[in-house]
């Protein structure tokens, strides 16, 4: 493992050093620096980390955008691709949260925040809709 820094760096690093920073590239990737194969890249500098993680995460969001839009004007009965698309809401949220927030500038949350409520917002009220036609059949058919 090798470190890049400014600081002298004496000793030797041992190779399950765990750095708290971005991992960037894809795990089992090997990228080729001069004569050598890196396995691990880690920015922590935030500074640094901030215009690569704005660039991936504003992609991921794009292609989260186009699924939810399909999701919700697909015209499904059963209620499932609602449910399909609040828990990718939720699983972009998670992810955000979790893997991405510190590397994120504040105006950006807050954008996509306001975005994935108002389609979080649409999806329950769909999914609300079709529980209470549901509801509706049922009682028509007792009824009859």
């Amino acid at each position: 493992m090798y470190l890049v820094s400014k600081n002298k760096i004496n000793g030797k690093l041992d190779d399950n050093l765990e750095l708290d920073g971005f991992l960037m590239g894809q795990k089992g990737r090997v990228f080729s620096i001069g004569p050598y194969d890196v396995k691990n890249i880690v920015i922590i500098t935030k500074r640094l980390a901030q215009p690569i993680v704005s660039i991936q995460v504003m992609k991921k969001y794009d292609k989260l955008i186009k699924y939810l839009t399909e999701l919700l004007i697909s015209d499904d009965d059963t209620g499932d691709a609602m449910r399909e698309a609040l828990n990718q809401i939720e699983k972009f949220r998670l992810i955000i949260k979790n893997k991405y927030r510190k590397f994120l500038k504040q105006k950006e949350l807050e954008l996509m925040s306001k975005q994935l409520v108002k389609l979080q917002k649409a999806a329950n009220q769909r999914l609300l809709e079709i529980h209470e036609s549901y509801l509706e059949q049922l009682n028509n058919n007792r009824s009859k």
